[in-house]
């Protein structure tokens, strides 16, 4: 595992495939409905006395990866950086293609990937064209956070630890103010964005609608999951905000993707 992997794998990547989300929720559904169908033959096969095969792990497909994946605006995405990003992805989507029996389209989750990073690397130099900065203070934050997030007592476990894997204090923390200058680049787009109630009873609708349609458990009530689905609802608003901003980036962009 690469340094970059290590600490991608840590800190998490907050809008790496925010660009690639809105193909990804087009077949949401499907896969939740075949993940169901498969549970439900295996428990079927178990009472039966049987055991469910369960089919093997694909491996991710890294060939003819070009040294430079893209550039943005004169900047490269090397192989080095897409790989880290592509395998951490594919990884998710083996795991729900081999409980639901579909396979991953490795082709079009290379091209989501790219796109993703173009995406992540517009964000970024739009913080510097801004002017956003990252304060000492925000950094040691968001590193105290990550140790939690990793069951770490402390941000000084969490740099110990990534010392161990040849990753200096200077380059997470280099990372770590990146990360932090895109999070408030989107909340500068987002502002104070709310849910109102006729927002939360249709989405609420249309939940209730789905799992009756899959023959799932029955939905609580909308007082019940009102937080939840609220949380989801200011999620899908800070996705879109993300993605216009994009788009509007990349109008005036200079993006060359070679994959």
């Amino acid at each position: 595992m690469t340094k970059k992997m290590l600490l991608s794998l840590l800190i998490g990547a907050s809008v790496l495939v925010t660009a690639a989300c809105g193909n990804a929720d087009e077949n949401t559904n499907e896969e939740e409905t075949a993940t169901e169908e498969q549970a439900t033959e295996e428990q079927a096969a178990e009472e039966n006395g049987e055991t469910a095969e369960q089919p093997e792990m694909p491996e991710p497909d890294l060939e003819g990866v070009p040294d430079v994946v893209a550039e943005v605006n004169g900047e490269e995405i090397g192989k080095e950086e897409f790989e880290t990003a592509y395998v951490g992805q594919f990884q998710q989507m083996a795991m729900q293609a081999q409980m639901s029996g579909q396979e991953v389209d490795q082709a079009q989750l290379k091209e989501q990937i790219a796109e993703s990073l173009v995406s992540q690397k517009l964000l970024v130099q739009e913080t510097e064209n801004r002017g956003i900065e990252a304060s000492e203070e925000e950094v040691d934050e968001t590193l105290t956070t990550l140790a939690e997030q990793n069951g770490m007592a402390s941000s000084e476990e969490f740099l110990a630890a990534l010392e161990e894997q040849d990753l200096s204090e200077e380059e997470v923390r280099e990372q770590v103010a990146s990360q932090v200058k895109v999070d408030k680049l989107i909340a500068e787009e987002t502002g104070d964005t709310e849910v109102s109630e006729e927002e939360l009873q249709e989405f609420y609708d249309q939940v209730k609608a789905q799992q009756e349609e899959m023959g799932g458990e029955e939905v609580p009530p909308l007082e019940d999951i009102k937080t939840e689905l609220e949380a989801q609802l200011l999620q899908q608003k800070e996705n879109e905000a993300v993605q216009a901003l994009v788009a509007e980036l990349r109008e005036g962009a200079e993006v060359t993707i070679n994959i």
